[in-house]
Order: C-alpha cells, then structure tokens, then sequence
C-alpha cells in the first residue's frame, strides 16, 4: 500500500517477488467473483467509481486490466487507454476530454493512463509551460474532490518496476513477434527520462494523493503478485460501507419466470 502522502518512494517498492501459480489463480479467481458483487450491487444501488491507472512503460497495465475486467458486465464497465489529445481536445482545458469519459450512475470505468499525463509527459517533455503544469495539481484535486462529492469512488493506482525489470521485457517485446505492437520509440525516449519521471512521480504523489483518493503504489515486477495487489486494492476501496447483500427476488417477477415456465422457482436465501 501507498505511505502516507508526500512519503512515497518508488525505491520502496522493487522487491522482486514470485507468487506461485496455482496461489495466484485461486486469489484471482475469487477476486473476480468479488468484483461481479460489487457491479452487481453497483448497478442496482446506482453507484459509480473511477480506478486511474500509472506507471512506467511495461509495468503490466493492459495485463491487470484484462484482469480486472474480464469477468465484469461491459454494459456496465468502459476502459479507456488514453494518449496524445486530439487537435479538439487540445483546444480545450486539459480536463474536458476526461469529463465525456467518466462513468454515469451504475457504472465503473478504468483509465489506462490518465489526466496526470499533465504534470507528467507534458512537463517531462515541456509539452505544456511550467505554469500551466504547476497549476494543474490544484485543478485535479478540485477535479477529483467534485466529482467525489456527487458520489464517485476513486482509485488510483501506480504500478511501479525497476530499470531493470522494464528493460527486460522491452527486450522481451522486441524479440516476440507477436509483442511488437506493445513497443515503440516512445518507450526508450522515456526510458532515457527517468530521472526526470522519478521527479515528476514523487511531485504528483506529493501534491495529489488525497484523503480521498490516495496513490497506491504497486510493486509490479512479479506480475502476478502485482495483479493481485491492484485488485485486492480496488475491492478494498470499491466495497466499503457497500452492501453486497443480493437483493431479494421480486415476488412479481418470480411468479410470472413460475407461469412461463412452467415450474416452481427456488430464488434460495
């Protein structure tokens, strides 16, 4: 888990752990079937909820979306992987294009990169003007903070690899054909500013991690573990003071299910 705010360091959080397969299936499996509870009990309790994804390139974000994900109701649940703004986008304040992409009442959306891609790529890169960047930390904690207040859930999450645990699977990226489309120039580019991320990274933790929506920072190099860890967080934070109680049966409806079918119904406890 995160330390408190402004005490994270990313050295922190590089052991090299190795959970066993047949540990990891078990825990996801039941992870899973707790994240359909919480939809569930979402869906017909009209909540929401935001889980924010960063961390440097090849930490495992596709990987731990599918993850999260697979076994959710899509109607429901919208991943967004965000890159560079469109010339529209760019036209406007920095956060208008992540307000037509947050979720409506009754559903969970992910974000696969987000709105701090400006204290992070457009300061890194001075994309942006450094008074603009600096002024952005405010911007999205009153973002963040509104949006909390009419009753969205936020996680956010930091999957954290060493230099050369990232430099392993580029590699690996490189040498398997079908990976190819995972890499690009962008990847080494960044790679050559991670001085430059690590500084921008403790900034961001430093001035965003809130009371209500703190960074974890995840220990990504066992991608298994850190699959575990990131979905264990998200239940922890998606459920509390949720009741993921099923909701009875409506007497109506079972009549009608018994009429059609035919047979009696047994809707249990």
């Amino acid at each position: 888990m995160a330390k408190d705010p402004g005490t994270i360091d990313l050295a922190d959080f590089e052991a090299d752990l190795d959970l066993d397969t047949e540990t990891y299936e078990t825990r996801l499996t039941a992870l899973q079937h707790q994240m359909e509870l919480i939809q569930a009990a979402y869906i017909n309790q009209g909540l929401k909820a935001v889980i924010a994804l960063e961390g440097w390139d090849a930490a495992g974000k596709g990987g731990l979306i599918t993850r999260l994900v697979g076994s959710l109701d899509h109607r429901y649940t919208h991943v967004w992987s965000i890159g560079a703004p469109t010339k529209p986008e760019a036209d406007h304040h920095f956060l208008w294009r992540f307000w037509q992409r947050l979720p409506g009442r009754r559903e969970i959306a992910v974000f696969d990169r987000t709105w701090y891609g400006r204290v992070l790529v457009e300061r890194v890169d001075k994309l942006t003007p450094k008074a603009d960047w600096q002024r952005a930390y405010d911007e999205i904690n009153a973002f963040e903070a509104l949006h909390i207040a009419d009753g969205a859930r936020f996680v956010k999450l930091f999957l954290h690899i060493s230099q050369d645990e990232q430099d392993k699977r580029l590699k690996e990226r490189i040498e398997t054909p079908w990976k190819r489309w995972k890499t690009g120039p962008e990847d080494y580019h960044n790679r050559a500013n991670r001085d430059a991320y690590l500084k921008a990274y403790h900034d961001m933790f430093e001035r965003t991690s809130t009371p209500d929506a703190p960074w974890t920072v995840i220990a990504a190099n066992d991608k298994k573990s850190a699959r575990i860890k990131s979905i264990e967080t998200v239940v922890a934070v998606l459920s509390k003071d949720i009741d993921l109680d099923y909701p009875p049966a409506d007497p109506a409806l079972v009549a009608t299910a018994e009429a059609a079918l035919n047979r009696t119904i047994d809707i249990g406890n």
